[in-house]
């Protein structure tokens, strides 16, 4: 006879578990809940120094692996792939040792809940949860203070039959639970530490926690001298604690008693999510007042800002690594080297640099990331001593690679504390003022050469998760911060542990630290890390913050790539290529990319995936020789086409005559099986061709240029590489040392590969090509291939051809910055200006026309411009019957005796009667009209 769950029976079942279980919270927790609100002002110190940052209270060995089962919201759950018709029931117990074997009944619970069949959620919950598919809907009856209880607890949901008998059991995710009870947490004052003179008041965001307190610490090393308890508040989840001692300048951590599934009750010693300092490797949270005179270096207050870009086209951005920028400048004190405060060295040669990219036009420096990261330890990190070996020797990457885990470099994308300064960075990581103080000279460096100053954040992972030591946000709240796959295991596509920006106090944190950012280091601008994995709505409202947080328009621009479980709006909207047209949050274009240097690919690949710059079609390499040319011809062909389309902005409704001679906008060009255009305006795409991902375009080159190019031309090709950057509507972005030719000796993935293949030269002698195989965790397949190259001497610049492409970019940004026709507003203004004479069926693709009208256009400078970019290795002639009787003259950046590249000047030709072109071998020609 079949059990059913429906009807008056069910419904009783349930009122009495839910009475049982009101009557243990009578029992057990509220007279320990009393007891606590009359404890004294502290508690005993001593677990404040265990000696693990975890103690197990009560095991829970038979806690389900999964958490196949869903918490919709406060009283609904939702188990996918479960049928209707069967006995469902809720078992609960504050420390775990639920016991649900299948075949038997359930024991070592504290009380049961019968559910009941519900009816489908909401149609804003229905959406939420669309990606976790059908099964069966249940619901329990019971108030919230009940619920809120229940949640602090293990939670086993059963499948049983008629005898009570386990079929099937699961752990449950706790998401949608918590958003709905504790929905006033998005607003609640009081997180993190704030002291005044009238003393320091704490505040956690713990709802599942059984007890909060926290500890304080008279410095960096010492034992603790107070704990102090925090009281919860049932309507926000927030615990709190407060003091009448001013306690900026001391430490603390806090002491979080919760069920963890699979582990069982524990006590997390954990820093605060909400640090705004830290001791030294971040085992302790530091107390500041960031508005404290002493956290500002001197003349803070004063300091000149450059004043917002009038548009979010305006900006042309140079991404640089702190550690990067002045290792190895010989002109920076050696104390200073690879810290904040080489940036307060005004006379350096790396500060020469970009003071000189600044008064050419560049716009803004973009950090990799700055906030405090897990993968360097911040005291007695190692050198590594590298060999003087070969070119192609592998003696360097292994001594490097020795030492990866314990050197003192890493990109940073390693989010440990998303508030704080990386304190490797600082001159003492120990002293969570020297990290403040220090970040905020960088700051105020950069802005007194009137560069605007972004970060690179991640707010897409964390580090560790679980128990780790270096766990945060899942040691508090556990299974709340990240996002959790079908079983209740954490998604990690990423790379890392993905977060859950859907989930809203996760949204919060990540909006709340962009705006600290803003607000107390005075950042202009921010670059998301995979910012695809979050979703659009988290973003447009961190945009409001920020910009109200400023008093001005703050960009945003990030990597919108779609993939993952969050690909294709699974989960969300996101804040993908394709899903923000009309946000005016920009996206790397990867359209122009791959089209100017070659798509991504392995083994052979890798030097016969040529692009439009390095010889597709026309310049053969060993591996292309024999390709059919009529195959490499339309390859080219449709290369160059989406070169335009980056050119145009990669907006989606610009119409383009392509090589099939159909005019069409760029959503109907193909890339890849998806729209070449996507963007609703220009500032909503960032151009590049290079960036701190995969190998630089110099060492790309050295795989796909013929081997007989030459050193000079190898520069040409790097500079038409940036002017492709410079001359496209939208972003223009430019990875640190793309101007002085940089290489990491063919390295594809330098993110751990130290300093020695991260290197920077302000001397210009130098690229560092050629100075030993790449680490073989990434390279180690394509070493035949490198091997070759790097013993090749004549692949090597010279320092004459580093200096060309130095001042060959800094003359593009002069030419960006002399007319507003290079940074237009509005697709609209782009389709009406913007157009490209040699394109269409006839075209010659191996050089890119495009004519800007700048007719009564505010800022242009000019009546008409028009750029030619020739990639082939031989000189080019254009007939363009639209130019015909037209005086072109060229740019005057080109006119000036003090021109990077004396081509334009000395070999172009212009016949204004046929409108007839010689654009010379690699070389990019600007002409315009008065």
């Amino acid at each position: 006879m079949r059990h059913r769950t429906g009807g008056g029976d069910s419904r009783r079942e349930s009122g009495r578990a839910a009475k049982a279980l009101r009557r243990w919270l009578a029992a057990v927790l509220l007279p320990a809940c009393n007891a606590a609100a009359a404890q004294p002002s502290t508690l005993p110190a001593a677990a404040c120094d265990a000696s693990s940052h975890v103690t197990v209270l009560a095991a829970d060995p038979q806690a389900p692996s999964e958490a196949r089962a869903l918490w919709l919201d406060r009283r609904t759950l939702r188990w996918p792939g479960a049928a209707a018709g069967s006995l469902y029931r809720l078992y609960h117990a504050p420390a775990g040792g639920i016991a649900a074997v299948p075949g038997r009944r359930v024991t070592g619970a504290a009380g049961v809940i019968a559910l009941r069949p519900a009816a489908e959620p909401g149609a804003d919950v229905r959406r939420r949860f669309a990606w976790a598919g059908d099964g069966v809907t249940l619901a329990l009856d019971a108030g919230d203070a009940t619920l809120r209880e229940l949640h602090r607890q293990a939670q086993v949901l059963v499948e049983e039959d008629a005898a009570g008998r386990v079929l099937r059991a699961t752990a449950l995710q706790v998401p949608g639970a918590l958003d709905d009870l504790y929905a006033a947490a998005a607003d609640a004052p009081g997180l993190g530490a704030h002291p005044s003179p009238d003393g320091t008041a704490f505040g956690l965001w713990a709802p599942t926690a059984h007890e909060v307190s926290v500890c304080i610490y008279p410095d960096d090393e010492r034992a603790a001298t107070q704990r102090l308890p925090a009281r919860f508040d049932p309507a926000t989840g927030l615990w709190s604690a407060r003091t009448a001692d001013d306690l900026r300048g001391r430490y603390y951590t806090w002491l979080v008693d919760v069920y963890v599934r699979g582990t069982g009750l524990v006590r997390n010693r954990v820093t605060d999510p909400y640090s705004v300092g830290l001791g030294a490797d971040s085992r302790r949270s530091w107390i500041a007042d960031l508005d404290d005179p002493a956290l500002k270096p001197a003349g803070w207050d004063a300091a000149p800002r450059p004043p917002a870009l009038a548009a979010q086209t305006d900006m042309s951005v140079y991404e640089l690594h702190v550690r990067d920028f002045s290792l190895g400048d010989a002109s920076v004190p050696a104390a200073h080297r690879g810290r904040y405060l080489a940036f307060a060295d005004a006379g350096s040669a790396g500060m020469a640099h970009l003071r000189a990219l600044a008064q050419a036009g560049l716009s803004d420096v973009h950090l990799l990331p700055v906030y405090d990261f897990a993968s360097v330890p911040e005291r007695g990190c190692a050198v590594p001593q590298v060999p003087a070996a070969a070119p192609d020797s592998p003696a360097q990457q292994a001594v490097v690679m020795a030492d990866a885990a314990r050197d003192c470099f890493n990109w940073g994308y390693d989010p440990f504390h998303f508030n704080a300064p990386e304190g490797s960075y600082a001159s003492d990581p120990g002293d969570g003022a020297a990290r403040i103080r220090e970040f905020r000279a960088m700051v105020m460096a950069l802005h007194a050469l009137g560069l605007r100053v972004g970060m690179d954040v991640v707010y897409n992972h964390t580090y560790a998760a679980g128990q780790d030591e270096k766990s945060v946000l899942d040691r508090i709240v556990p299974g709340y911060y990240h996002r959790l796959d079908a079983a209740g295991n954490i998604e990690r596509s990423t790379c890392c542990e993905n977060t859950a920006t859907e989930h809203p106090m996760m949204a919060r944190l990540m909006i709340d630290s962009a705006e600290l950012w803003v607000r107390h280091y005075r950042i202009d601008s921010f670059r998301f890390d995979l910012m695809g994995h979050q979703p659009r709505a988290a973003m447009e409202a961190l945009q409001r913050r920020v910009d109200a947080a400023a008093g001005r328009r703050v960009p945003l621009i990030g990597e919108g790539w779609n993939f993952g479980e969050v690909a294709d709006g699974a989960r969300f909207v996101q804040a993908s290529q394709l899903s923000l047209a009309g946000s005016g949050i920009g996206s790397f274009s990867d359209r122009a990319r791959d089209a100017l240097r070659g798509g991504a690919g392995d083994g052979r690949d890798k030097v016969a995936r040529q692009g439009w710059l390095n010889g597709l079609g026309y310049a053969p390499n060993a591996e292309t020789a024999g390709d059919d040319p009529a195959t490499a011809r339309k390859a080219l062909l449709h290369a160059a086409d989406l070169v335009r389309a980056g050119l145009a902005g990669t907006l989606r409704d610009y119409v383009l005559t392509a090589a099939d001679g159909v005019a069409a906008p760029l959503h109907a060009l193909d890339y890849n099986g998806q729209p070449a255009g996507y963007a609703a305006a220009p500032g909503e795409v960032v151009n590049y061709v290079e960036n701190h991902d995969n190998e630089t375009l110099y060492d790309l080159n050295a795989y796909r240029l013929p081997l007989d190019t030459s050193s000079e031309d190898r520069a040409r090709v790097q500079l038409l590489g940036m002017a492709t950057t410079a001359l496209s509507q939208g972003v223009a972005y430019f990875h640190a040392g793309i101007d002085t030719l940089r290489s990491k000796s063919m390295d594809r993935n330098s993110f751990d590969s130290g300093d020695w293949f991260n290197r920077l030269d302000w001397s210009y002698r130098d690229n560092f090509f050629g100075t030993g195989l790449p680490p073989a965790s990434s390279n180690e397949a394509a070493w035949p291939w490198i091997a070759p190259r790097l013993a090749d001497a004549a692949l090597r610049p010279a320092p004459a051809d580093i200096a060309f492409a130095r001042d060959g970019l800094r003359d593009l940004l002069r030419i960006r910055a002399s007319s507003s026709l290079f940074r237009l507003r509005t697709a609209e203004e782009v389709a009406a200006r913007l157009s490209f004479p040699n394109s269409g069926a006839a075209q010659n693709p191996q050089v890119i026309a495009g004519h800007l009208d700048g007719r009564g256009h505010p800022g242009a400078g000019f009546g008409e411009v028009l750029y030619l970019l020739n990639a082939s290795p031989q000189a080019q002639v254009l007939d363009l019957p639209s130019e015909r009787g037209k005086r072109y003259v060229l740019h005057p950046v080109h006119l000036s005796p003090a021109a990077a590249d004396r081509r334009p000047r000395q070999q172009a030709l212009f016949d204004p009667a046929r409108g007839r072109f010689s654009v010379p071998p690699r070389t990019v020609l600007v002409y315009v009209l008065e």
